[in-house]
């Protein structure tokens, strides 16, 4: 699967703007704010359906103008595909496939996988836990779409049930039967989430490991020790959902919000026994971090039988010498198909993108 071409209108910083690539490497350079990132978004788009740094669909039309349209052509198992997302402020977006409007963007996830690599990676390490919890979602709902359709009744569910709170609280009134139609659907859709997230990880953690071995031994870095983890941090590990439900009810009524259930889960990231945001190098969690989107890479792939497109955005001025060096030697292999990259120097990316000894594309941005 690779991307063949790319038409942007009016998407961030471009009024129109479009690409023909190559099936392997292909690399935008050009000084900083010209919009090299904005392209890789662009891609990301027609992937996910929505931006990667910007999830509000809106913000991301240029300014001053009332429309944005993405449209891709996709070489895929011997066939077209073409993919158009629009959106026009004040309306629904649109996205369709070979022509045919998606009733449900839900049916589109899974049919492009695609794993991005950016300077912003470093918030799944330092922010909270809602980051991590939807990257570990973004994974699974790529190759199991009844585990998306059973995350997406869950957070309508307890959106549901936090209006229901807020009502309570608002007109003084209470109706326990209510509650516990809520809770019910709440624990239904939420033990599916939780059985399918514990498999991931049981899966995960060692494909992450071996990366993560791989970048460190390979580059030199792991002169001592280093033993890292990551593990699924659930509150239903020692609880029952419904038990939970039932002992934390008047802190919920207090709160107006529902505090416990699937949507508390996070992954925890150590290095040596501890938090890897607490104790970890900048250098130890850059490569915890790319190890764990090449793992990312390896399960979406081994789950959905397709090579996913790579983006590798801004990694060589965020990224020392010796592990760009080392991402560009991982990804230089059968394992890879297409491979985007933004950098801001032309003659550094192409003196590294020859020694793959791969086909490749530059194109220089203004």
């Amino acid at each position: 699967m690779h991307l063949k071409k790319i038409s942007i209108i009016n998407y961030k910083n471009f009024a129109s703007k479009s690409f023909e690539f190559d099936k392997n490497i292909n690399c935008f350079v050009g000084n900083n704010g010209v919009g090299k990132t904005n392209i890789l978004d662009a891609i990301y788009y027609l992937s996910h359906i929505k931006g990667y740094f910007n999830s509000v669909a809106s913000q991301n039309i240029k300014h001053g103008e009332d429309f944005f349209v993405i449209e891709g052509v996709y070489e895929k198992n011997d066939r077209e595909e073409n993919i158009n997302c629009s959106l026009k402020r004040g309306l629904k977006k649109v996205v369709k496939r070979n022509g045919k409007e998606y009733e449900k963007f839900s049916k589109h996830i899974g049919l492009l996988p695609l794993v991005i690599i950016s300077p912003t990676d470093t918030n799944l390490i330092v922010e909270g836990s809602d980051l991590r919890r939807k990257f570990m979602d973004s994974i699974i709902s790529l190759y199991d779409n009844k585990y998306l359709q059973s995350l997406i009744n869950y957070n309508k569910v307890l959106s549901q049930r936090n209006s229901l709170l807020k009502y309570f609280a608002v007109n003084h009134t209470f109706d326990l039967v209510n509650i516990e139609i809520y809770n019910d659907q709440l624990i239904k859709y939420g033990m599916e989430l939780f059985e399918k997230r514990k498999l991931f990880i049981e899966e995960f953690v060692s494909i992450f490991t071996v990366r993560y071995e791989h970048i460190t031994n390979k580059s030199g870095f792991n002169k001592f020790s280093e033993n890292v983890s990551l593990s699924y941090k659930t509150q239903l590990d020692k609880s029952d959902f419904n038990e939970l439900l039932i002992a934390n009810l008047d802190k919920d009524r207090l709160l107006q919000f529902t505090s416990v259930g699937l949507h508390k889960d996070d992954l925890t990231f150590k290095i040596n026994g501890y938090s890897i945001k607490k104790i970890g190098s900048q250098g130890q969690q850059k490569s915890f971090l790319i190890a764990l989107k090449l793992a990312q890479f390896d399960f979406i792939k081994k789950h959905t039988k397709l090579t996913p497109i790579l983006l590798l955005d801004d990694i060589f001025d965020k990224l020392d010498e010796n592990r760009v060096n080392q991402l560009i030697d991982l990804v230089n292999d059968s394992n890879f198909g297409q491979i985007f990259i933004s950098d801001t120097h032309a003659k550094r990316t192409e003196k590294l993108i020859k020694n793959t000894n791969q086909t490749y594309k530059m194109f220089e941005l203004n």
